[in-house]
C-alpha cells in the first residue's frame, strides 16, 4: 500500500475497536461472547462499539442456531466486511507512516463516537 492510499481512521483507531479489528482480521467470523471474554467487556459495551462500526460498513453481526446448544438460543457471530478489512488496511498503513514520522494524508472521521 502506498503513502497516498494510507487513511487515518478515528472509528477505527479507538482503542477497543482497533482490538476489535485485530481479533476479527485472523478469523472468518468470531462469536459474540468469544469477543466479550477475549476484550474483558460487558456485553453492553461490545454491543456499542460493534453498532458503531456495523453502521461504518467495517463489521457485519448474523446470527445462527448453535450445533453445540439443545436449545433455540442463537450465537451471534462478528465479522470484518471487505470495506472494514481495507479501512484497518489504510489505518495500519498511516499508523506506520506516523510512526516513521512521515505525515499522512486526509482523516476518515465519520462522527460516530
Amino acid at each position: 500500500m502506498n503513502a497516498a492510499e494510507a487513511v487515518f481512521d478515528e472509528l477505527i483507531h479507538f482503542p477497543v475497536r482497533l482490538r476489535i479489528c485485530g481479533l476479527l482480521r485472523r478469523a472468518d467470523a468470531v462469536a459474540f461472547r468469544t469477543l466479550e471474554e477475549a476484550l474483558e467487556l460487558p456485553a453492553s459495551q461490545l454491543s456499542r462499539h460493534l453498532k458503531a462500526m456495523a453502521e461504518a460498513g467495517y463489521v457485519s453481526v448474523s446470527k445462527t442456531a448453535s450445533p453445540d446448544r439443545g436449545d433455540a438460543r442463537r450465537v451471534a457471530w462478528v465479522t470484518l466486511t471487505p470495506t472494514g478489512r481495507s479501512a484497518l488496511d489504510r489505518h495500519m498503513a498511516a499508523l506506520t507512516l506516523i510512526a516513521q514520522g512521515q505525515e499522512v494524508g486526509g482523516e476518515q472521521d465519520d462522527g460516530v463516537g
